[in-house]
């Protein structure tokens, strides 16, 4: 397992481009939406992971709601699970308390939270790991 990303909960993904880039060295940027979440994600990369804004999509998304009681700020911590089902299924048996079950996150990939008073005050993501590079990807790097 590792850090997949640190999320951080923002009110305009746009400003919050124009501010991180002014520290960031980011050559590459994603932006997308993710409906079935309410929100907008621009996803910085960097050499060993990545930084995720997200922006609501609605006053009734959950990032919202996040915005409104606590302003802008870190949201989750996002872990990329070795085998999502089976570390999901291992911290359920151990007493974490999940928030919804497996759905689809950002970019296609298989995504579930642990309630924050399961793990001292931080939500915690478990994300699907990536689909691994094809050689030609690789290679062109």
């Amino acid at each position: 397992m590792r850090v997949d990303h640190i999320a951080i909960a923002v009110n305009n993904v746009q400003q919050a481009l124009t501010d991180y880039q002014k520290i960031l060295n980011v050559d590459e940027l994603k932006i997308e939406e993710v409906p079935n979440e309410k929100v907008r994600v621009a996803m910085l990369m960097l050499e060993d992971t990545r930084i995720e804004l997200m922006e609501p999509l609605a006053p009734d998304s959950p990032i919202s709601k996040f915005l409104q009681e606590r302003g802008e700020g870190i949201h989750h911590i996002a872990i990329t699970a070795d085998n999502i089902e089976k570390d999901v299924a291992r911290a359920s048996e151990k007493g974490m308390k999940m928030l919804g079950g497996l759905r689809t996150g950002s970019y296609g990939r298989k995504i579930t939270f642990i309630h924050p008073k399961s793990l001292h005050g931080v939500l915690t993501e478990f994300c699907e790991a990536p689909p691994p590079e094809s050689e030609e990807d690789a290679t062109e790097e």
